[in-house]
């Protein structure tokens, strides 16, 4: 997730952090003193997620740290799965998104030059609440774009964690880098919760 520098940036931030209890103003898109309080509040907090569980690398960490608290749990629990795994290496290389970032990913392949690397929109993917990440994994340091090693990352990740789903399981656009919590919720009334600011993870 980006700076929050423009009114939709920080409403996006205001409506995360108001959806874990910790912004308690109005949602504005304005940063001011409360969105400020709750911003430092929510780092203190992830500092103390990290210090329960473990760091990792920095673009790991730069992207775990973009997440609903909760989803910073898991992906942590995720990501310490593959501490002993001698054979590759397991990094977290996206995080969170504003609407604008998924909206400028969609754009890839139709109106942008790029591949296509997603069906979903801004608001329509789970990146876009804070309770997804994607995966990347390296062998000798050599980043693979699509290996069988992700079907066995998903077997050692989900093993270890509770309460994760694995987009290679979709039948439609199987996205085997991708995971989620799973919220029991469908991805519109994920949506209309995040925009009021109601809590949506348990």
């Amino acid at each position: 997730m980006s700076a929050p520098f423009t009114r939709e940036d920080i409403l996006f931030t205001q409506r995360l952090l108001k959806s874990q209890g910790i912004y308690t103003g109005r949602l504005d898109g304005s940063w001011g003193p409360k969105t400020e309080a709750a911003a430092a509040e929510a780092d203190a907090r992830a500092n103390q997620i990290a210090a329960q569980f473990q760091t990792f690398d920095f673009r790991s960490e730069g992207n775990i740290r973009t997440l609903h608290l909760k989803a910073q749990e898991a992906a942590r629990v995720f990501l310490g799965a593959f501490v002993n795994v001698q054979e590759y290496t397991v990094k977290i290389l996206s995080g969170t998104r504003t609407y604008a970032e998924q909206n400028a990913l969609y754009a890839q392949g139709r109106t942008r030059a790029g591949n296509k690397v997603t069906n979903a929109r801004g608001g329509s993917s789970n990146h876009n609440f804070g309770i997804a990440w994607d995966i990347g994994i390296f062998v000798n340091g050599k980043y693979l774009g699509n290996s069988p090693l992700y079907k066995q990352a998903a077997t050692v990740g989900l093993t270890a964690t509770t309460g994760v789903e694995w987009g290679g399981n979709w039948v439609t656009f199987p996205d085997k880098p991708h995971y989620q919590l799973a919220t029991g919720k469908t991805l519109a009334e994920v949506r209309e919760l995040f925009e009021s600011g109601k809590p949506y993870v348990t």
